[in-house]
């Protein structure tokens, strides 16, 4: 199963794969099936078979050797190529930085700025009625630039700083360590 972010090489040099404009007009479409990619890049039929197929992911850096097919294999010279790849070429609105897992930061103490962005994040939460799985999906978003009618940077402030917000219908709480300790409450 292709995963994103996926590419060919011709083990000449040749490296292939869709970039954002493609991708743009073609929404409906499987933009990380190798196969696809070949027959975009004029690798028809059996040519496709004389390909290498790799998978990267840029958030992870985890890179994938699907398969290779032609007598050279290039996989240090694909890896090394894209590590360096420019992802705005790919996908325009990624954003690419370090995944947080807040609550494996190391607690720190609540500061008044963590407490406004408690209260925004909670002005937000009344807005929009978001359900308590968004927090993660809010999170997400913020590997994408991209224009959203309600300002969720607080949320991301807070996950960012190692804190996860709660709400119980009565209190908002702040979250912190890898036991999710309770280190602030907001009445």
């Amino acid at each position: 199963m292709c995963q994103f972010f996926s590419f060919v090489t011709d083990g000449q040099g040749g490296r292939y794969y869709l970039n954002w404009d493609y991708r743009k007009s073609h929404l409906n479409r499987e933009c990380d099936s190798h196969s696809i990619i070949a027959d975009v890049h004029g690798f028809k039929g059996k040519l496709l078979d004389t390909l290498n197929k790799y998978e990267y992911n840029p958030l992870t850096k985890e890179f994938t050797v699907d398969q290779i097919n032609n007598e050279v294999d290039d996989r240090f010279q694909a890896e090394e190529w894209v590590r360096e790849l420019d992802f705005k070429n790919v996908v325009e609105p990624l954003i690419i930085k370090d995944i947080v897992n807040p609550l494996l930061l190391k607690p720190k103490k609540v500061t008044k700025k963590d407490i406004e962005n408690l209260k925004k994040w909670n002005s937000v939460w009344n807005s929009v009625g978001i359900s308590v799985g968004t927090s993660v999906i809010v999170y997400i978003s913020s590997f994408f630039n991209i224009k959203y009618d309600y300002d969720c940077s607080s949320l991301n402030k807070l996950w960012n700083r190692g804190f996860v917000p709660s709400f119980d219908g009565t209190t908002w709480r702040l979250h912190s360590g890898k036991n999710a300790k309770i280190v602030y409450e907001l009445i």
